[in-house]
């Protein structure tokens, strides 16, 4: 028997630890940020007059002794905005109308009121004082409790209500199953609002060209670029009409820079109004008040049991507070862990109740982790609570429910399918790691001595990569079936090689730190057999130019799970033409070529090995000595979606995401009683991420996200009075975690590549914003005895629970 002759493999690059290539600049202060660029010559600024009250008429605005002082341009008000633009679509059909700036009325303290455009920022800020407005003060709502009642003072009087949405759902037999139960548990869950507090905030700088009716906006956005869409209707131009730049920078977003689009909106019209172009760079006031924050909460429970602790079914009733608006992306915050309502769970019937609330508060929008911390808040709690009312073991009750191994792919009964999983084996591997049973013995022997130690486990789905067709269960079918049906969620990317075989590969994701630039080069050069820093990525996107979808962006965690393929599909055409031109230069068949060490080598004959810069050269000089048929040149673009992104079906049923990891948290905690001070003594999380693309970047991720959830577990509060006054509008009240107060992190992984994507990877970048809060939570509880746990689990609030 003749053996075929050895393949050359290419250099394994997907998996390993390879530090950033983003690195390097933003240690040297090299790094090319919103505010460092230049774009137009007579670019002016812009500095934004706001509201200080929560809810008022707005009477008469008076810019006359502004637009005299030298060096301004024009004065922007929301009359002229209401005149020359038009309202941002949300998705709902209820008509609350949105402009970036206030008009007729102002429904939250900080909403923009008039934009002065000057020749510095110091002129702007100078002029603002010199704008007369007068306002007649209105009640304000403040409280999701307030906004409920039939005579609170509605916000939009269109609408009528407060209530601005309003949806129920039922997925298998509720009602039999309630009637079966042994027991029902029912607990109400508050969950706050808070931010992100990324350490870049906004900015713009647009130029609205008259000749040709177009804008160029330059911002710090981080998509979806759905709302490229969105903001054209809103600037009254087609989309090609419309150019969006990113920067090749983003000092992080966490998914507060969704939400960066009104302003866009907002300065682009100022540019046009004034005839220049317009900066405007957020301060941090500014962003603490009126930038964006996630959705404050409040949960009804009522769940089913056998008194083995089975969960039958799930009652939900979710009331969210969206702020004075209902801006896009929402409601996506009630809806994003929709198909996920069971989380980790074999609960096979379910009824969601859901609601939408206006209140004279900062609109709401993406969040890391959104809409999961809230949900899982919720269900975790539960669990515990559930445990403790049948005087059972909560891991007891956790392994009964759990999907099992064997049951993968799973159907939730909402429509989510959870590709892959072994969740028993990872919980195991978390007990492992947390030394479970000396955990219970150190906590035993704390509360002996008299102080209050307590145990919190939580078990999270976390959803990546959305559907696009997610938001739409917001709409009932009837009005579903009216307009296009939406499903998907596509990427796409473009990898060109020049004359001399350099590589370049553009992205449409807009990152903000995560390391797509490194993973990127790692999926590129496995696949052209090339070396790593021979390859350049591009993150800064450019609607005219570069490859994007209206789902393109960095949020709900996708690369991993979605644009990664788009690279390497890419990458995958660049080699198979890279290695048809060989194929035809070496007279071998096509699958005798690999692609190794940035050579074309036959199989069995290295002697005939060609440079790929040689066949790039050959591809753009010398064009009809290519094969037949072959395009010039080396310029391939791939776009991906995940095919199991199926729009909603008729039972209201939504697939969210295109996979799902998993996570399990462990925390040892004590409190003392005397001061309210929590004092984290161990906390352990594991974490299925599909196939890992690169461990160091894995790890980075898994910390940021437990930081963020750290800060809502213990810090992080948006907080009001009854006025609607922002109370925390510094960093002096608005507290974030620093690495003095984050504890050491013992992380583990149980991975299970998933099915349904070519690399198996899933997205890892938010789990533990959603699983840190409740796990603390759970162990305050079990430390203090108590059932009703509030966030955030500040010192004051933590003593007020030791003094029931």
């Amino acid at each position: 028997m003749i053996e075929s002759p050895a393949r050359t493999r290419p250099r394994r690059w997907i998996g390993e630890a390879v530090p950033r290539k983003e690195d390097p600049a933003l240690l040297t202060g090299a790094g090319r940020f919103i505010d460092d660029l230049d774009p137009f010559p007579n670019t002016h600024h812009a500095a934004i007059l706001r509201s200080p009250h929560a809810h008022a008429r707005i009477l008469s605005i008076d810019s006359t002794r502004a637009l005299v002082l030298e060096g301004v341009k024009a004065v922007l008000t929301g009359a002229r905005v209401a005149e020359i633009s038009q309202p941002f679509h949300a998705g709902i059909t209820e008509p609350v109308h949105f402009y970036p700036i206030a008009v007729e009325k102002v429904r939250y303290v900080g909403e923009p009121v008039a934009v002065v455009v000057a020749k510095d920022r110091y002129i702007a800020e100078d002029a603002l004082e010199l704008i007369d407005v007068e306002y007649e003060r209105l009640e304000p709502v403040v409280e999701i409790d307030r906004a409920l009642a039939d005579d609170s003072l509605p916000l939009h009087e269109n609408v009528g209500s407060n209530v601005v949405h309003e949806r129920s759902f039922t997925y298998g037999e509720v009602d039999a199953a309630f009637a079966a139960a042994e027991e029902i548990v029912e607990a109400t869950f508050r969950f706050p609002k808070y931010a992100s507090t990324p350490i870049e905030t906004y900015g713009v700088i647009a130029q609205y060209q008259r000749g040709t009716d177009t804008y160029a906006i330059h911002a710090n956005f981080q998509g979806p670029f759905v709302l490229h869409t969105l903001l054209a209707s809103a600037l009254r131009v087609p989309g090609n009409r419309l150019r969006i730049l990113v920067p090749p920078d983003i000092g992080g977003s966490f998914g507060i820079k969704a939400l960066l689009y009104p302003y866009m909106g907002l300065i682009a019209l100022a540019s046009k109004e004034s005839g220049v172009p317009v900066k405007w760079i957020e301060d941090r006031l500014e962003h603490l008040c009126a930038s964006s924050s996630l959705t404050d909460r409040l949960t009804n429970v009522q769940a089913a049991v056998l008194r083995d602790g089975t969960i039958l079914a799930l009652r939900l009733d979710h009331v969210d507070n969206v702020g004075a608006y209902v801006r896009a992306p929402e409601p996506a915050c009630l809806y994003r862990m929709h198909g996920t309502s069971t989380g980790a769970y074999r609960i096979p019937a379910l009824a969601i109740h859901n609601r939408l609330v206006t209140t004279n508060k900062l609109p709401t929008g993406l969040n890391r982790g959104y809409g999961g911390q809230e949900h899982y808040f919720a269900l975790e709690r539960t669990m515990a609570i559930v445990a403790k009312r049948l005087h059972l073991d909560r891991l007891d009750v956790v392994r009964r429910n759990l999907v099992r191994a064997d049951e993968f792919p799973y159907h939730a009964p909402a429509g989510s399918v959870l590709d892959s999983g072994d969740y028993h084996t990872a919980l195991d591997e978390a007990l492992r790691l947390a030394g479970y049973q000396e955990l219970l013995a150190t906590r035993d022997r704390a509360r002996a001595r008299g102080r209050s130690a307590g145990i919190g486990l939580a078990c999270v789905v976390e959803p990546s990569g959305s559907s696009m067709g997610y938001i739409t269960i917001a709409l009932p079918l009837e009005q579903r079936k009216r307009s296009l049906p939406k499903s998907g969620a596509a990427e796409a990317v473009t990898i060109a090689l020049d004359p001399s075989g350099a590589i370049t590969v553009r992205l449409g994701t807009a990152p903000q730190g995560q390391g797509h630039q490194t993973v990127t080069a790692q999926i590129v050069a496995e696949e052209l057999g090339v070396a790593l820093e021979s390859i350049e990525v591009v993150a800064e996107v450019d609607t005219q130019t570069s490859p994007w979808t209206i789902a393109s962006g960095t949020y709900s965690s996708r690369f991993a799970p979605i644009a990664a393929v788009a690279v390497q599909q890419a990458a995958r055409k660049v080699a198979m033409k890279l290695r048809t031109i060989a194929a035809q230069e070496c007279n071998v068949p096509v699958d005798d070529i690999d692609l190794a060490e940035g050579l074309a080598i036959p199989r069995g004959d290295r002697s005939k090995a060609i440079p790929i810069k040689r066949l790039a050269g050959l591809a753009h000089w010398n064009p009809l000595a290519l094969p037949s048929g072959m395009e010039p040149g080396v310029y391939e673009t791939a776009y991906y979606s995940v095919p199991i992104l199926e729009a909603p079906d008729d039972q209201d049923r939504v697939n969210s995401s295109a996979v799902y990891g998993f996570v399990v948290d462990i925390c040892l905690l004590d409190v003392d009683r005397e001061t309210g001070k929590i004092e984290i003594q161990r906390y352990v999380s594991v974490h299925d991420t599909g196939r890992m693309l690169n461990p160091l970047l894995a790890e980075g991720q898994i910390r940021g996200g437990f930081a963020h959830g750290l800060g809502g577990a213990l810090m992080e509060e948006m907080v009001y009075d009854e006025n609607g006054a922002l109370l925390s509008g510094t960093f002096v009240d608005y507290l974030c975690p620093t690495a003095a107060e984050i504890p050491p992190l013992v992380i583990g992984h149980v991975d299970t590549p998933s099915p349904f994507t070519p690399l198996g990877a899933k997205g890892i970048g938010e789990g533990n914003s959603m699983s840190v809060p409740v796990t603390i939570a759970n162990a305050v509880a079990d430390a203090l005895g108590v059932d009703d746990i509030t966030l955030p689990l500040t010192p004051r609030r933590v003593w007020e629970l030791t003094q029931r």
